[in-house]
């Protein structure tokens, strides 16, 4: 047995890895509300103009990704977009969401949307900057 240091993650070294970490989750939490979820903003085209994509983990929500293109913000369609994933999300049996944002992105917008700011790392993941995670009961 040897350890390989690298710079470059596979797909198969990835998944390798989350189906021995998942294995073991799972001998301790129900694996019944587990998924993927996503919704977008679509223009004429079909072209992608802002979305969010989150994983559902049990009761929770998780948002991984959320962006508007600039000519649609501050015109609610964040705000749209974001109340069709939580009710997407409570019917498929979620309480609360969580999300994380860096100190230059979208703080205020999920404090807006009711998120309370949970934790703040600062100096993350440099000097003068910060990451901050909120959540939201349903």
């Amino acid at each position: 047995m040897q350890i390989q240091i690298t710079d470059t993650v596979t797909e198969d070294d990835q998944n390798a890895l989350l189906t021995g970490l998942r294995a073991y989750n799972f001998q301790f939490l129900k694996t019944t509300n587990f998924g993927d979820l996503a919704v977008y903003w679509r223009d004429e085209h079909h072209k992608i103009r802002g979305g969010l994509i989150g994983k559902i983990k049990g009761d929770w929500l998780c948002i991984e990704f959320l962006w508007m293109d600039d000519a649609l913000r501050k015109d609610g369609y964040g705000t749209k977009l974001m109340q069709v994933a939580e009710q997407t999300a409570r019917e498929r049996g979620c309480l609360h969401a969580l999300v994380d944002t860096m100190s230059f992105q979208a703080l205020p917008f999920y404090q807006k949307n009711g998120y309370q700011l949970q934790m703040t790392l600062d100096n993350f993941p440099e000097s003068g900057a910060a990451r901050h995670y909120l959540s939201k009961t349903f």
